[in-house]
């Protein structure tokens, strides 16, 4: 007797396995990159077998204390970096940076939310917020005597993946948008 056939996967079934890792993700199961990594692979799946997959090793409850939630950071003649685990409050952070550098990677915040917003100023510092591969980016505001510059890897967006909105007024400052792949190790 040979081993079962897999089955076609179908769009619903996609759809479910999506919402769930949506859900895992803003109950900080999963980081962001890790959620758009999985749902990479679900779109991708042809088979019943290879959507069983992207929920391998899925922890069945959230990680308690292992993320902080923030919704404000404030860098004055100083350097701030926020990496790692962290959850965003509301699925927004505001960014105020004062002679400064702030660092935002996005790569490992903990959201539920369809849309990141992260607003703000930066005057006279450097504002840097690191992204994963196949996310949008929207990046707006007023921007006076500084550089702008937005740098995403020519990839598909990852479907399910939340926007990120950045709307932040920058005054002899340097503010980029990057996208990085993913240092998933699994």
């Amino acid at each position: 007797m040979g081993l079962p056939v897999p089955a076609p996967a179908s769009d619903g079934d996609r759809e479910r396995v999506a919402e769930l890792l949506q859900r895992a993700c803003g109950e900080g199961r999963l980081t962001l990159e890790e959620f758009s990594v999985r749902v990479g692979a679900v779109w991708a799946a042809e088979t019943d077998v290879e959507l069983a997959r992207a929920t391998d090793g899925l922890a069945p409850q959230p990680i308690v204390g292992s993320a902080t939630t923030v919704d404000k950071i404030v860098t004055v003649f100083s350097s701030a970096t926020r990496r790692g685990r962290w959850r965003l409050r509301d699925g927004g952070v505001r960014v105020k940076t004062v002679f400064g550098s702030t660092v935002l990677d996005l790569r490992a915040v903990l959201t539920g939310s369809d849309v990141i917003e992260i607003t703000g100023s930066s005057w006279f510092g450097d504002l840097t917020v690191i992204v994963p591969e196949g996310v949008e980016v929207d990046f707006s505001g007023t921007n006076a005597f500084s550089s702008r510059d937005l740098k995403l890897a020519p990839v598909p967006r990852v479907p399910g993946t939340p926007e990120v909105r950045i709307t932040v007024s920058t005054w002899f400052s340097s503010m980029s948008v990057v996208s990085r792949p993913p240092e998933i190790t699994r």
